[in-house]
This record gives C-alpha cells, sequence and structure tokens, in this order.
C-alpha cells in the first residue's frame, strides 16, 4: 500500500468542478434500463451503449472517474481500444464495482448484507493489473417500522470496512458506499437517526481496521423523506440535514463525499448537491457519483439507434455540466431547461 498514491487518486477524484459516472450496472439492472426503451440488452447493445457515453465530446471537463462492471472494464471502443486505456487517455480514472450485490441477512427479515469478500483480494489485483485505480461496494440499509436492527448496520459495516483495507493493500481507493434507502414512507427526522446510526458505525469500523481516511471516498445518501411519506421535506431542508449529519460524523482527512442519487429525480439531485455546495466552507469536497441522474436523458435521447449517438452525447454532457456547475453552489432549479 502506497499512502501517496491512495491520497493522490482521492484527491483527483474530487477534483473542482468534477464528480464520478456509475456506469457500473449489472447486467439485470441494466437490462431493466433498456427494457424501457425497447432494447434487447445484450453484450454488444451494453458495449455501444457505454461507448456513447464515454466518447461524449469533452466531458472530462466535468467526470473525473467512471465506475465500471466486470464486464464493461473488460470490453473496447468500437475503434478496439480497451475502456480503462481509453478514459486513462482522457485523464478521467477507471474505477470498478467489486462487490456480489445485497442479499437476505439471515434470520433477519427484510434486511440485507452485501456479499463479495470471498476471492476479492484475488480480483482487486485483477482489477488493478485491467487498469482499475478505485474500487466500489455498496451496502443496503431499508428503513422500516422494526428495521434496521443494530446487527444488520454492525454487519454491513464490518463488510464496507473489510472490502476498504482489501483495496487499499491494492493500491485501489475504496468508496465506502452505504446507502440508507429512500424508497420507505419515513419522515426527513427518521432518515437522519438511522443515517447517523449508520455513518457512526460505518467510521468506528474503518478505523478499527486501519483505513487511511486520506485514501477513501465516502458516498452516502441524501438524508431525505420516503417516498411514499405523505410530508417531503424542501431541498433546503434536504441540504440543512445532510451537511449536519455528515459534519457530526465524517472526519475533515477524507478527501471528499461523493452522493448517490438513490432514486432521485436527476433534477432534484443536482439541486440537492448545489444548495448542500451553497451553505459555506466544508471540510470535505461535495460531490456526485451519479447513474441514472446522468444516464437517464442520454439513454432515451439514445435509444438504442447508432444516428441517435450524438444526441445521447448531448444529454449526457448536459447533465455532467449541470453537476459540474452544483460543484460550486452554481446550479439553480430550472436551468436544465435553459440548456436544453
Amino acid at each position: 500500500m502506497s499512502r501517496s498514491d491512495l491520497q493522490s487518486v482521492a484527491t483527483a477524484m474530487v477534483a473542482k468542478d468534477k464528480g464520478l459516472l456509475a456506469a457500473d450496472e449489472s447486467s439485470s439492472t441494466i437490462k431493466k434500463r433498456f427494457d424501457k426503451i425497447g432494447l434487447e440488452s445484450t453484450e454488444e447493445h451494453r458495449r455501444a451503449y457505454r461507448d456513447m457515453l464515454f466518447s461524449s465530446p469533452g466531458i472530462a471537463q466535468w467526470i473525473s472517474g467512471v465506475i465500471l462492471f466486470d464486464e464493461t472494464i473488460r470490453q473496447k471502443t468500437k475503434d478496439g481500444v480497451a475502456f480503462p486505456e481509453y478514459l486513462q487517455k482522457l485523464g478521467i480514472i477507471p474505477g470498478i464495482k467489486v462487490d456480489a450485490g445485497a442479499k437476505p441477512l439471515a434470520a433477519f427479515p427484510d434486511e440485507t448484507i452485501t456479499e463479495g469478500l470471498d476471492g476479492l483480494r484475488e480480483r482487486l489485483v485483477e482489477y488493478y493489473k485491467l487498469g482499475a485505480r478505485f474500487a466500489k461496494w455498496r451496502a443496503v440499509i431499508d428503513i422500516g417500522s422494526a428495521i434496521p436492527t443494530r446487527f444488520a448496520i454492525e454487519s454491513n459495516a464490518q463488510a464496507l470496512a473489510r472490502y476498504a483495507a482489501l483495496c487499499q493493500e491494492q493500491n485501489i481507493v475504496p468508496i465506502v458506499e452505504p446507502e440508507v434507502l429512500m424508497d420507505g414512507s419515513h419522515t426527513i427526522e427518521r432518515c437522519e437517526q438511522v443515517t447517523d446510526a449508520v455513518l457512526a458505525e460505518v467510521f468506528s469500523q474503518l478505523e478499527r481496521q486501519r483505513i487511511v481516511l486520506e485514501g477513501m471516498i465516502l458516498k452516502p445518501n441524501m438524508v431525505i423523506s420516503g417516498k411514499k411519506c405523505s410530508t417531503q421535506a424542501s431541498p433546503d431542508q434536504v441540504a440543512a440535514a445532510t451537511v449536519r449529519c455528515l459534519k457530526r460524523h465524517v472526519p475533515s482527512a477524507v478527501p471528499g463525499i461523493m452522493f448517490l442519487s438513490g432514486g432521485q429525480s436527476a433534477a432534484d439531485a443536482t439541486l440537492h448537491l448545489s444548495l448542500m455546495n451553497k451553505l459555506g466552507s466544508l471540510p470535505w469536497q461535495v460531490s456526485f457519483s451519479y447513474g441514472r441522474a446522468l444516464q437517464d436523458a442520454a439513454l432515451a435521447a439514445w435509444g438504442g439507434k447508432p444516428a441517435n449517438v450524438a444526441a445521447g452525447q448531448k444529454e449526457f454532457q448536459k447533465w455532467s455540466k449541470l453537476n459540474g456547475l452544483a460543484r460550486t453552489g452554481a446550479y439553480k432549479a430550472g436551468m436544465e431547461q435553459q440548456a436544453a
């Protein structure tokens, strides 16, 4: 492990005006996205879709890194250049999703544990050779009347820290992603309570397992009302609650916080990020690591048709730029209409 290398990559990931594209959808997930546009999810269609995104002109101005899926990191552009090599030439850092997904937590109904630690050390060695310089592992915490339990939080936090330690051992920056889901009917206050408990346990485990904080990135949820909650918090309330929660638990040694969109609309995720960055001096860089919030409009415009590549790229460029503006608090609601 090289502390200086880890810190250098982590710092580059949260460079000014930039964030991450999460293009690490599993085959089952991207099939659902393709179903919406009536496109069969073949390996070639998946390759062509990622090629369309990655080759969008000028994206290195707003995108610092791309999280890839195992299939994607082994694929090539239409011109035969390996995707990691192509991204590196643009100045974009290749990364890799390494978890095996959230599976039912035995004896704990409605709760999950993320699997994938078995054989991870060997996979990380291979991914580093393929060009990956950071990785991602997602833990999933749901909110319900009797959940999350303390055990589910502790188990997922321990797995996140074990993953992070293996990454740093192989000179790969770990993105630590504890996601408190927004799918329920909970209030923003309940979300803040659960997110407090999750982040407290995550950083306790990271300390116990000797993680170099300067060489990691945190990818948390925003503190937000559940989708089914009758009272939806305002954007300003979401920004204030999220920053308040993070300040309680995230050490200033962490270079950056790169939010997931978590099922929010592209406009909501961008606005919330912008409002957080308007709150004043923060101890870390506050950025984005978005999948759907950057891709949905691009996917719809592309539609799986070669003739629509430029249209898809235009949408991807637009939302990348808008989130680049949100990095400094410069994005305002409705700007996407002006940029259309």
